[in-house]
């Protein structure tokens, strides 16, 4: 089978494909023929060393984690599965291998794919929508908002804030996107109330308060973000700067002991079932579009990584297989 390997870290220049062995799944695995996924900012950062700091190269060479295609084969104990079934989900803590056409994948990490999605579009729910979702949740509980409730979403503009936006929107919070000019519109047009262009405005200095603050592209001290929540205002953060990330570690816990706002990191947990199924039911009412901004072909995936770097791209960027 065609593949991408990431033989050692580094720029998008690392990655090469080869032929290599087509796996054989084990007795509890489904061996997916991938029709397509999507490209996440953790393929990123384990590409250029972000997520392994002290090794020389990825502990598992194919990247990529979301997927979407076909069961090719199936093991001797899977229930769930038959050939030909079209499924997708994340395979982020197993071996993640997206970026292939074919990967083994242990059935209790797939759903079946509604006929009402393309493989492209199914490609962008595994990891970006679920946790964005994830994300809104507070306790366990959706966050669900009161019309005068508002919610920040910076780096609104991406894969996994284009979601965020829809999702806090139809929750009922008067929405605030945070992204660079290029995106605004895109944004409006998915239901942003507001729209922020970073590089004309510092949201955090602008005197506005919110109820929740989702930040993907976290680059401003947890001092700033404090100050622009409301009295028992939320921040959460997902991505962004290491610096800015471990402030919220380490300083988080005890801003929200000893103060009416909460600051924390947002956990992923991948392929929840209930988060999964809410996010199908969200896309199958069409209160919930997947945004593509482009396609790449397996053998083009290192533009498309330098495409997403250069943080320009509206909504997910999706790979598809050569036939």
């Amino acid at each position: 089978m065609k593949a991408i390997l990431c033989p050692k870290f580094g720029s998008p220049d690392v990655l090469i494909l080869e032929e290599v062995e087509t796996p054989t799944p084990r007795e509890n695995e489904v061996l997916v023929k991938i029709h397509a996924s999507s490209l996440n900012s953790i393929d990123v950062e384990i590409m250029r060393g972000k997520m392994q700091p002290f090794m020389r190269k990825p502990r598992f060479p194919i990247l990529g984690t979301d997927i979407a295609g076909k069961v090719h084969d199936i093991g001797s104990n899977v229930k769930q599965f038959q050939k030909g079934d079209e499924v997708f989900g994340d395979t982020s803590t197993v071996r993640y291998g997206a970026f292939a056409e074919y990967v083994c994948v242990p059935e209790e990490k797939l759903r079946l794919k509604p006929e009402s999605l393309t493989f492209e579009e199914a490609a962008t729910i595994p990891q970006s929508a679920v946790a964005a979702l994830q994300g809104l949740r507070n306790k366990k509980q959706i966050l669900r908002f009161k019309p005068e409730q508002k919610v920040l979403i910076n780096g609104a503009g991406g894969g996994m804030g284009s979601f965020a936006v829809q999702i806090a929107k139809y929750f009922g919070a008067e929405v605030t996107g945070v992204d660079n000019s290029d995106k605004l519109d895109m944004l409006r047009s998915i239901g942003a109330d507001n729209v922020i262009d970073y590089t004309q405005e510092d949201f955090t200095k602008s005197g506005k308060r919110y109820d929740l603050i989702l930040d993907m592209q976290a680059h401003h001290s947890i001092f700033n973000y404090k100050r622009c929540l409301n009295p028992k205002g939320i921040y959460k953060v997902v991505g962004g700067s290491g610096k800015i990330i471990l402030q919220v570690l380490f300083l988080g816990p005890f801003i929200s002991l000893f103060g009416s706002k909460k600051m924390s990191i947002a956990v992923w947990r991948p392929n929840k079932e209930e988060d999964v199924s809410c996010i199908l039911e969200l896309i199958k009412n069409g209160k919930l579009i997947p945004v593509i901004d482009k396609q790449y072909p397996l053998n083009k995936i290192a533009e498309a990584f330098r495409y997403f770097e250069e943080g320009r791209h509206k909504g997910k960027i999706v790979i598809i297989m050569e036939e």
